[in-house]
């Protein structure tokens, strides 16, 4: 498929008011981050420099159930949205098939709740939310295929059920492909769900990182990790919290932390020398 330069594109999305994103393999061309929108003259610029850049928006305003062929795990998501007994509430908005043949419906985040982003929301079906994420848009391509837009349709407004559907974890069992699969959380698996989900609502922020740190440096993660690890889980949650925040509360662990294992140490040595 030959290379074309699709700068055109990328300033009529803008003009539409969305967050366009310059790609190179699904990957942002420039670090943008909490940053705002880019502009026509931003973008022109931008493709200048990067003449077959692909195109991506951010999920700012909106956000996107994708629906993959077959996830890490090879659970087929079309099957699972086929099962879901509330895909009713799945109402017909702008649509588009993906490289990989996936399916994403673009949906208007609304004004009354926050959608959380669920990756692994069913298997095989993610939802990004995050206003840091993206999803690349036709008529970009990758590895030689075509996204393309499957209607015309708006961008419409889902009902409060399916977001608070959304943003409610699992729990207990489910069934896929016939099969039941338990759906219940370790205190790890929920560390590893942190990272991608985020931290959960606004005002209970603080208390989720330190919560956070806290299970990972207890499972004796290194200290340069877990802030790495603390960082991405920051930016992955909505309304994260602010950088000088974030840094007194990881502080504040990493101290706790070195004193419960001063304190171990200490005990550790007084049964020896008691035994000795």
């Amino acid at each position: 498929m030959t290379m074309k330069n699709l700068v055109n594109y990328a300033v009529a999305y803008a003009h539409k008011g969305l967050s366009v994103l310059p790609m190179l393999n699904k990957k942002p061309l420039i670090k943008f981050a909490d940053q705002p929108a880019l502009k026509e003259s931003e973008i022109r610029k931008l493709w200048k420099k990067y003449p077959f850049a692909q195109i991506a928006i951010r999920t700012t305003d909106f956000f996107v159930i994708d629906i993959d062929t077959a996830d890490a795990h090879g659970h087929d998501g079309f099957k699972s949205i086929d099962e879901y007994e509330h895909k009713d509430l799945l109402i017909p908005t702008l649509e588009q098939k993906t490289a990989s043949g996936g399916r994403q419906l673009i949906y208007f985040k609304r004004n009354d709740i926050e959608v959380s982003q669920n990756i692994g929301w069913l298997p095989g079906v993610d939802v990004k939310a995050h206003v840091n994420n993206y999803i690349v848009i036709a008529p970009s391509t990758h590895k030689g295929k075509q996204y393309e837009w499957l209607n015309h349709n708006s961008i419409v407004t889902p009902s409060r059920e399916l977001i608070e559907l959304i943003n409610c974890k699992p729990a207990g069992k489910q069934r896929y492909n016939g099969q039941t699969y338990s759906t219940d959380k370790t205190a790890t698996s929920e560390l590893f769900e942190e990272i991608v989900n985020g931290l959960g609502e606004t005002g209970g922020r603080n208390n989720a990182l330190a919560s956070f740190i806290g299970g990972l440096l207890y499972r004796n993660v290194e200290v340069e990790t877990a802030y790495e690890l603390g960082k991405l889980a920051n930016n992955n949650t909505p309304k994260s919290l602010p950088p000088k925040e974030f840094e007194r509360t990881f502080k504040s662990m990493v101290n706790k932390e070195l004193k419960r294992r001063e304190m171990a140490t200490k005990i550790g040595s007084r049964v020896e020398t008691k035994h000795g």
